[in-house]
């Protein structure tokens, strides 16, 4: 490991392209790994046992190609197994979490509306988040499946997804929602249907670009940021059938991207 050594990204499938997307933003020089571990999507209704026994395994597979640090670009994930990932690997290590904090300074009407996967509300974590951040704020919590399946099939605008969309959406509007936190890195990239059907003095919360400024903090503490000006590569795997996943992530990613199959040993079940 050292600076010129890559950053790790995974996600249970290609909703961490919306956090990918913000690290390469920020850095333009730095080379990047993505694994869409889309043979298990979506994580939000499997047991947090699970889900960390996935989180290791691509933690391994990822740290294996000498990555410098993992971002977990998924709540649920991060959720259920960030506390074992910094205890098994020694690289820096970042999470993601629903924005409660922000959300709550930003609402005039006191009520906030988290949409965000089952795993994901049901976490010790967020548990906590809430108690801490909550404050006096009216929190609506709205588990969401089917969103994430959604986007994993690319159709960001079509009815099906408009109807989902507005099915959980709006019995929150009507409920004095001025502020809605996308706690499912999926979920960013149904931002401008959510922004439509929310209109416009709804505020929308998405916490992918604190989660660079996160990223830059460590590498610059632990002294790995790459001082080769070159512009960074991405390289892009998945646990499930790279043909499928292959489009969708071409498409979010506005590019057309190799998508490499996952060895066998970092894809089992358990």
């Amino acid at each position: 490991m050292n600076t010129s050594s890559p950053i790790g990204i995974f996600d249970s499938g290609v909703g961490g392209l919306s956090v990918l997307r913000e690290i390469r933003s920020a850095f333009a020089n730095e080379d990047l790994l993505y694994v869409a571990d889309s043979a298990f999507v979506p994580y939000g209704e499997k047991s947090p046992q699970f889900v960390e026994a996935r989180s290791v395994a691509i933690a391994e597979f990822l740290v294996d190609r000498k990555a410098k640090t993992i971002v977990v670009a998924c709540n649920t994930a991060t959720g259920a197994a960030i506390t074992t990932l910094r205890s098994r690997f020694s690289v820096p290590i970042v999470g993601i979490e629903p924005a409660v904090k922000p959300a709550v300074g930003k609402t005039a009407s006191g009520v906030v509306a988290v949409l965000a996967t089952s795993g994901t509300l049901s976490s010790d974590k967020f548990g906590k988040l809430l108690a801490r951040f909550g404050g006096d704020a009216d929190i609506l919590i709205q588990p969401c499946p089917g969103l994430v399946e959604q986007v994993e099939t690319g159709d960001l605008y079509g009815e099906k997804a408009r109807a989902l969309t507005a099915k959980y959406l709006l019995p929150l509007l009507e409920r004095g929602a001025d502020t809605i936190i996308l706690g499912c890195t999926h979920y960013s990239f149904l931002a401008p249907l959510i922004r439509e059907i929310a209109g416009p003095k709804v505020s929308i919360v998405d916490p992918n670009a604190a989660i660079a400024h996160e990223l830059r903090r460590r590498l610059e503490d632990k002294g790995l940021l790459s001082p080769d000006p070159r512009p960074g590569t991405e390289r892009f795997w998945t646990s499930g059938a790279p043909n499928d996943v292959k489009p969708v992530i071409s498409q979010l990613w506005n590019a057309d991207v190799q998508v490499r199959l996952m060895p066998k040993r970092y894809c089992r079940s358990t």
